[in-house]
């Protein structure tokens, strides 16, 4: 069974390669899942996917932890020459969730132009690289480590988000520019969680700041935080400077890509009703308590989903995007229909006139302990594209349909003709008669409210 005709974007991958820090510890998802001794046997099995551009680390805190010592490249240089031989074109990415190494922590003034030096020498090493992540997802890594206190350097306040975000951010602006004066037709692939927070009547204003504050991090990249932008006053208060939001007015740095990563847990929905909710769902503001929960669990009325998200991204910036990560936990049927769902939305949106470069088959070789948010070594394992499990990566059904997907893009795969559980009415909280029966009514004139992950 296939399609006729099929117009939408390639198909890319990426390995789940978080090099973040707890206490003095750093995890490593890539030694966990043991690619470095099999680092080129890797590429040959990718390659064997079809898969034409591909995220691939270059982990700054692995490759030069110490100051002044002479940056060891071999464990990257040949899985990028790999890359390279089979035509994939790389997107190096240099900090995965990680807060520096020891002698320019996150934190620190230092951070922006030690990154800026080591994505040089980068740069100075693989000259015919041209696509470049310096940042995964700051945002998120801003709020993991300086607002919620689960990664180093473990903060809980506004002025250490905030510090975090624009250090990681200026670090962004000076990376691309130091690269671009070895290679001048370098891209900036930025990367980002395309999340959105929906709520109760009563915590709209936090729904509110939330939905401000999702776009920053391009935002910023492209020179729209000025005194006109909601978050401004909120920045300012948080003890960032105005010269030090005004270098990005003056140092505009706009993604040529960006890159968009979307999961099941990416939308929210918050609920001050928290007796409803597991005590995990739990959280604060510091002005009142509520539940934090998935929004894809709460009939809550308003419109929402990946397509609506995408479209909202193009309209603010209309610059070229990529779903830079699609991964979902659980059963092989399940993990192709996801992929599937997301990929058909963008081929819509292409036919509508959304540009849309990519959809990445993310954490080819699985990830770890997602489910403890990378607080603990190892942690549970979760399969991708390969399963580890056997020691060895195993493909998995999902490897299959890509290699199908690679060679007829209008394949249509069985799974997909049942629905994933994303879908189906068992996935929420309550069913309707409990709604109902609750009495409360949210901004969509849904009777449900709250949502957390």
């Amino acid at each position: 069974m296939a399609r006729k005709y099929f117009s939408g974007p390639d198909i890319w991958g990426g390995l789940e390669c978080s090099f973040n820090r707890v206490k003095d510890r750093y995890m490593d998802q890539l030694s966990y899942c043991g690619h470095y001794p099999r680092a080129v046997a890797d590429i040959d099995r990718i390659a064997a996917l079809g898969i034409k551009v591909m995220r691939y680390p270059v982990i700054w805190e692995r490759l030069h932890p110490q100051p002044g010592h002479t940056i060891d490249w071999s464990t990257v240089d040949s899985p990028l020459n790999a890359l390279r031989q089979h035509g994939i074109t790389p997107i190096a990415g240099l900090v995965h969730h990680g807060s520096g190494p020891r002698y320019a922590d996150i934190l620190s003034t230092s951070f922006p132009a030690a990154l800026a030096g080591f994505a040089a020498k980068a740069a100075e090493r693989f000259p015919w690289i041209d696509h470049y992540t310096p940042v995964n997802e700051p945002l998120t890594t801003a709020r993991f480590s300086g607002l919620y206190g689960l990664w180093f350097p473990h903060r809980r306040s506004d002025h250490a988000f905030a510090h975090a975000l624009l250090n990681q951010m200026k670090a962004v602006v000076l990376s691309m520019q130091e690269i671009r004066k070895v290679n001048p037709a370098a891209k900036l692939v930025q990367t980002e969680d395309l999340a959105k927070v929906y709520s109760t009547a009563h915590l709209q204003y936090q729904a509110e700041f939330e939905n401000h504050r999702r776009w920053l991090t391009c935002d910023l990249l492209c020179g729209m935080v000025d005194r006109d932008h909601p978050l401004w006053d909120y920045l300012i208060h948080s003890g960032i400077t105005e010269d030090h939001l005004k270098f990005f007015i003056d140092n505009p740095c706009p993604p040529d890509i960006v890159g968009v990563d979307y999961y099941a847990t990416s939308e929210r929905y918050l609920d001050e009703d928290m007796e409803k909710y597991p005590v995990h769902t739990h959280g604060s503001n510091h002005f009142e308590n509520y539940a934090d929960v998935e929004a894809i669990r709460v009939r809550h009325g308003e419109v929402s989903g990946f397509g609506v998200l995408l479209q909202e991204c193009w309209h603010r910036y209309e610059l070229p995007i990529a779903v830079t990560e699609v991964h979902i936990n659980c059963d092989a049927d399940n993990q192709i229909r996801w992929f599937a769902e997301i990929r058909n939305t963008c081929s819509s949106l292409v036919e509508q006139g959304v540009d849309i470069r990519g959809v990445t088959a993310w954490a080819l070789f699985g990830a770890y302990g997602w489910n403890q948010l990378l607080t603990k070594p190892h942690g549970e394992y979760e399969a991708g594209v390969f399963d580890m499990r056997a020691g060895e990566p195993v493909p998995t059904p999902l490897a299959e349909y890509l290699v199908r997907l690679s060679k007829d893009p209008g394949y249509i795969h069985p799974a997909e003709d049942g629905n994933g559980w994303w879908q189906r009415e068992d996935r929420f909280f309550f069913d309707r008669e409990e709604e109902l029966a609750l009495g409360d009514t949210s901004p969509g004139g849904c009777s449900l409210r709250g949502d957390n992950a």
